[in-house]
């Protein structure tokens, strides 16, 4: 039987969320498509190189096929030529993960107006956009949208803003979308820490944590698989919180 495909972006480092969900759908049986920026990891994780040879790598070794495209989702011409692109290499989509971002951190009175235009144009208009073309070519048995999302605001404002305009275009479009069986769901991982936590911030994360641990990457990637599965058909137009208990 032929494979379902699904479409990452955000998938531009090995240790990111974006591809821990990868390697897990990858595990699930999905192949995938998957999008990256290597300029914005440079800039904003001090990454020096494109690592995503070493993530197409694993996934291949998990009996996916994959295509990588790398993709700026500043520019509005880049979401639809990315799904035109990973159909037409992959065929139909069936999945569609919304794990990119811009995140930089500014407050009301330092925040500048190009980064809160970046910040809208990645996180907002580019998602709208992925998810509008998604729909234009989902399959006849439907498909599934899972967005991640954050409630981080206070001292990082064009984020936080950005995030709650991501909730509800990704809420609307279960109601909206529902006549062609797509659902579509929001994820809030809490605070993961990826390589962008300094001590003073794990610290205090891990105070807060009733677990005692911060989340991982595979912790996120084990609610996106559930959600994307025939198994959580049923789950759609929520925000959900992931976070071990962080938010409580």
């Amino acid at each position: 039987m032929s494979r379902p495909v699904v479409l990452i972006t955000g998938v531009g480092r090995p240790e990111g969320i974006g591809a821990g969900i990868a390697d897990r759908l990858a595990s699930d049986g999905w192949d995938v498509a998957f999008a990256y920026w290597a300029p914005y990891d440079a800039r904003v994780h001090g990454t020096a190189s494109d690592e995503t040879t070493a993530v197409q790598q694993q996934l291949e070794e998990l009996g996916a096929r994959v295509f990588r495209r790398s993709a700026d989702l500043a520019d509005p011409s880049t979401a639809p030529a990315l799904v035109s692109d990973a159909r037409d290499a992959l065929g139909q989509l069936s999945g569609l993960v919304l794990s990119h971002t811009e995140s930089v951190d500014s407050s009301i009175l330092d925040t500048t107006l190009e980064s809160f235009d970046r910040h809208f144009a990645v996180n907002v208009r580019a998602s709208w956009q992925l998810i509008a073309e998604f729909a234009r070519q989902v399959p006849s048995t439907g498909g599934r949208i899972v967005a991640l999302t954050s409630d981080h605001a206070v001292h990082n404002l064009p984020y936080g803003a950005s995030k709650g305009a991501l909730d509800r275009i990704v809420l609307a479009a279960a109601r909206e979308l529902g006549h062609l069986g797509i659902t579509s769901n929001a994820v809030n991982p809490g605070p993961i820490d990826t390589g962008w936590m300094t001590d003073e911030i794990r610290e205090s994360a891990v105070a807060r944590q009733p677990t005692g641990r911060l989340g991982t990457p595979a912790d996120t990637a084990d609610l996106v698989s559930f959600l994307l599965s025939e198994r959580g058909a049923w789950i759609n137009g929520q925000l959900l919180k992931s976070d071990g208990g962080f938010s409580s």
